[in-house]
Parts: structure tokens; sequence; C-alpha cells
């Protein structure tokens, strides 16, 4: 065990030697943050692309959450696995996933006028900024007034205290993505209702087999689990599920 032991300890010495006298050649880049004068414009329109770029790339998550459909479907998931009563399983990793590409897949028109119409003409430099981030909101505020409630709407312009507006174009997107989220809520809250009454009959039919019989130190969700797996194979319910969830933002 000892020679062992200073065998290990010498090919650890010597790895550690090799890879210290191989980093003394290898070159490593450096990152150099300062202000320098630049006699092309281009230059400076490249810098403020790239800091737009950042900006926009803090700010994914949370447009990526609010402003899109993604809210909607991780609830219905997450009601289909409570329904389900199957504890951790999918994983949270896979219904964010399923999300996020179902996100994708219903917004892929909108993000599309939002690359051909504001993204590109702005890399080009046919439009200026204020002009794109018009014609990117544009889209984006279609999509919300399409799945936003009346009420909800007003509700937000009335705590805002404001005028109320003739138009849609009159109502500033700082009341319109509270009141989009407030009715993603609700709507998908009602289709999590509807997803847990069949799994709830079930519940309730094992828990009353499991009465009648005396059974009362048996959970009935032991009994209940595998027909609630079954219904839902049977059914082809994650395609329901999603065929459901696509649709209703139609």
């Amino acid at each position: 065990m000892i020679r062992y032991a200073r065998l290990l300890i010498l090919l650890i010495v010597v790895l550690v030697c090799s890879i210290h006298a191989h980093a003394q050649g290898v070159a490593l880049p450096t990152v150099n943050l300062g202000f320098k004068t630049v006699n092309d414009p281009q230059d400076l329109v490249n810098s403020i692309k790239i800091l737009l770029a950042l900006t926009v790339l803090t700010l994914a998550p949370a447009i990526l959450i609010m402003m899109t459909g993604f809210t909607r479907i991780i609830i219905v998931l997450s009601f289909v696995r409570q329904a389900l009563g199957t504890q951790n399983m999918p994983p949270n990793q896979l219904l964010v996933g399923l999300a996020l590409f179902i996100t994708f897949f219903i917004m892929s028109p909108f993000l599309s006028n939002v690359n051909n119409e504001a993204i590109q003409p702005f890399l080009n430099g046919t439009i200026k900024q204020d002009e794109a981030v018009e014609k990117a909101l544009a889209p984006m505020r279609t999509f919300m007034f399409n799945q936003t409630r009346d009420t909800d709407l007003n509700l937000f312009i009335d705590l805002a205290k404001i005028e109320k507006p003739k138009t849609r174009a009159d109502v500033s997107t700082q009341v319109l993505i509270p009141a989009f989220i407030i009715s993603e809520l609700k709507t998908a809250f009602q289709i999590g209702f509807i997803i847990y009454l069949p799994f709830l009959v079930i519940d309730m039919i094992a828990a009353s087999v499991l009465m009648a019989m005396g059974m009362m130190m048996l959970p009935p969700v032991i009994i209940s689990l595998p027909f609630k797996i079954m219904l839902f194979v049977l059914v082809d319910g994650w395609a329901l599920i999603v065929g459901s969830l696509v649709r209703s933002f139609g």
C-alpha cells in the first residue's frame, strides 16, 4: 500500500509539472475594457450593436416567460403531472424543455416577423433603433392582444389611472404585459381544472372501493395511480394535451 501511495504521488507530481510546463508555452486570449477614439463611424455602430445584443440576452428569459405562451404551457404541464400523481415524473427539466419547444413552435410566425421586419433591417442599417424597437414589438403586441381578456386589460388601465384608450394601438406595452400574464394564468388554471376531473373520479372510485373492503390503512393513490397512467396512455394523453394547448392559442 505504501508503495502504491508513493507511485500515485509521483504520478501526480509528474502530471502537474507537465501541465505547468505545457501552459507556459500556450498563448491565452486576453480581454481589455476601456475607451478609445475611433475615426470610422462603423466601429461605433458595431459597438452599439454588441451592447444591444448583450442587453437583449440579459432580458431574454423575462421576455420568453412574460410575453409568450410559455406561462400557460408550463402551468398546464405541471397540472398534468400533479393530476397523475407521479411525483417527479416527468422531471422538471423535461417539462421545461417541452414547454420551451412548444413555445417556439407557437411563436415561430411572430418571431419570424420580428426578425424580418425589425432585426434584419436594423443590422443592415436601413432603419434606426427606435423604429426597430417599434417594429419588433408590433407582432408581440398582436399575439398578446389576441390572448388578453378585455376585463384584465381594463383592470390594469384603471390601476394605472390613465384615460381609457380608444384603440388597441393606444394601449401602452407596460399595461398590456401584466394584463396578458393575468389572462394566461386564468386560462391555464381553467385548463388544469378540466384535466383534473377524470383523474379525480378515478381517485374517488379507488377510495370508495378500499373503504367498502375495509382497507382503511392502504392509501388510495397506490391503487389509483396505475389506472390513471393506463387511462392517460390509452387516450394518448400527451398528444391530446399538447394539441389542445397549441389550438388554444389560435
